[in-house]
């Protein structure tokens, strides 16, 4: 069975539960964005994702990509797949109509990026950089550069690459060792390696710019020495630049993208940004792509309850328990409740992360473009606090909710037939790649909750917690896990001063917990949309009642423990 993408689900997230038209036609650059509009891009989306990119995904993962002296070539049908995908104005949706782009919200991509993800992870890779690439050399590419490569990347003719990674430098940067030398012309010489280059060598588009971090003769030594270079695969005048790919990894999954070990050996790159500023130019990428990374999750968690739901209401096994009409079959594994409870429970983080995710890629729109600059203030918190919550909790969802959907098949979703383990392979590298999910929850509570003692994330809540109406139990509820939380983080900002190592103990279970909050309050959002007594398919399910939100309870207590230790020991 082939991904199909959730239209009906997606249109009611985006206009009955966040009233995206409304929303966006507040903005001055998205007045004409309507609810027409919306829609037939979304569904056009779905229709190319499904017949075109979905019935990729066995021959990425089983041909995979192959390596040969140096050139990669992808699995049969993808460069057709991308060469239409291009064409077809794609990869421009969120660009703007001067870079050849079509001037629509990031919203409609991020809709596109999740489907794509659900679909096909392996060929999804390739243009899953092109926004952030986009935004780099935009804003920090000099006017020759822009010329030359921005409507490329914008429009997807050109791919894009992220070369940060070097063998002895996993997430420490700063330890990177890539050589950039200036020449008489301006431009510069690059000699180093990179490692885990997701599509650093392909034959899907023509040409693919490098983004190289790398550093100066007489740059300072650490992060702050670094400068970022714009290194093509083919130069300006048609030869070859020195980039070489000298092999792909054997991988676990997401065959079908080459994760690629690059030389750069006298290649040359130009300057983007400014010199040893270049990770404030690659950040641009980075944040982009986290949200990204945050859809795929639930694009993969949608793919694998898709098929695991399917197989449930054909299978049949033992007789399920409990009383049943005689008109209906009893043996269905549907039936079953510990099938039920897998099956359920997953689709509360899929609909609840899809709230979530849209409201942030909402919030990138407002941010750059809502008139009121206090708006734009409090849309950047949002993107600031949220991004890496959702990043690492909904990869983490994705990767072990897969395998609760394996589960569901039995022994049948061990074999690679049925296609749930492909994805259960394929989503676990996202918990890693843009930032380790340990980063983006150290990031959450070190840099931004406890610098400030948690005011920031106090007002985002604030922000939020306005649309609950306390008449409801869920809505009190979530109001509750709010002020739990605030309170918390009052304790964690003294018990630190007397252990500064604490946060960095308890940040995974932090951003676990802020996860599960916000969870909870999406899920407000949706039965208000959905109302008491229409729509039965969004009502609240009975298990994220008693099932997941519990843990709530369970990593307050957790936390607390930890602080009190702490402050026992002072």
């Amino acid at each position: 069975m082939n991904f199909q993408p959730p239209l009906d689900d997606i249109h009611f997230i985006l206009h009955e539960v966040l009233k995206a038209p409304d929303q966006l036609q507040a903005l001055a650059g998205f007045a004409e964005v309507d609810a027409e509009l919306l829609r037939q891009v979304v569904d056009e989306a779905g229709k190319f994702v499904a017949e075109v990119v979905a019935p990729l995904q066995g021959v990425g993962d089983t041909v995979g990509c192959k390596w040969l002296d140096g050139v990669v070539t992808t699995p049969p049908g993808f460069r057709d797949a991308y060469q239409a995908f291009w064409r077809n104005g794609w990869p421009a949706l969120a660009c703007a109509t001067e870079d050849g782009g079509q001037g629509l919200p990031a919203v409609l991509e991020a809709v596109l990026f999740e489907q794509l993800s659900g679909a096909n992870h392996g060929w999804t890779m390739a243009p899953g950089l092109l926004h952030g690439a986009y935004e780099c050399i935009k804003h920090h590419g000099s006017e020759e550069l822009q010329s030359r490569y921005l409507e490329k990347v914008a429009t997807g003719e050109w791919l894009a690459t992220m070369c940060l990674t070097e063998a002895h430098a996993g997430s420490d940067l700063g330890q990177v060792r890539t050589r950039a030398v200036e020449q008489n012309d301006g431009s510069y010489l690059l000699n180093g390696s990179k490692i885990f280059i997701s599509g650093g060598e392909h034959d899907l588009s023509d040409n693919i710019v490098h983004l190289v971090l790398a550093r100066l003769p007489e740059a300072p030594a650490g992060p702050k020495g670094l400068s970022l270079f714009l290194a093509p695969k083919v130069m300006p005048d048609g030869s070859r630049n020195a980039v070489h790919c000298d092999r792909i990894e054997e991988k676990m999954g997401l065959h079908g993208s080459p994760t690629c070990a690059m030389r750069f050996e006298d290649a040359t790159g130009w300057l983007i940004g400014e010199p040893n500023r270049g990770l404030n130019a690659m950040f641009l990428m980075m944040n982009a792509a986290r949200l990204h990374v945050a859809l795929q999750g639930v694009g993969l968690l949608e793919a694998a309850w898709q098929k695991a739901d399917a197989y449930a209401r054909e299978r049949r096994q033992m007789r399920a328990p409990g009383p049943r009409d005689a008109s209906q079959a009893s043996d269905l594994i549907i039936l079953h409740p510990a099938m039920q409870r897998l099956l359920d429970t997953q689709r509360v983080w899929i609909d609840g992360a899809r709230v979530l995710a849209y409201r942030t890629a909402l919030a990138l729109d407002k941010a750059q473009q809502h008139p009121d600059p206090l708006k734009r203030d409090t849309a950047q918190r949002w993107c600031a606090l949220a991004t890496p919550v959702l990043k690492a909790a909904l990869t983490h969802q994705a990767f072990y909710g897969a395998s609760e959907c394996l589960q569901v098949f039995g022994g049948h979703g061990y074999v690679r037939e049925w296609g749930v383990e492909q994805i259960v392979r394929d989503a676990r590298v996202a918990m890693i790649y843009e930032g380790t999910n340990e980063i983006q929850a150290i990031d959450l509570l070190v840099r931004k909750v406890l610098p400030d003692g948690g005011t920031a994330l106090a007002l985002m809540l604030r922000e939020i917690d306005v649309e609950l109406d306390l008449s409801r139990d869920a809505d009190a509820a979530a109001l509750r896990r709010f002020a739990e939380l605030n309170q918390l983080t009052q304790t964690l900002v003294q018990a630190s001063k007397a252990d500064p190592a604490l946060p960095y103990r308890v940040a995974d279970d932090y951003l676990r917990l802020l996860a599960l909050a916000l969870l909870g309050w999406a899920w407000t959002r949706i039965a208000a949309a959905a109302g008491d007594t229409s729509l039965p398919r969004w009502r609240t399910p009975a298990v994220l009642v008693t099932r997941v939100l519990p843990e709530f309870d369970m990593l307050i207590t957790t936390i607390t423990a930890q602080c009190a230790v702490c402050t026992a020991n002072t």
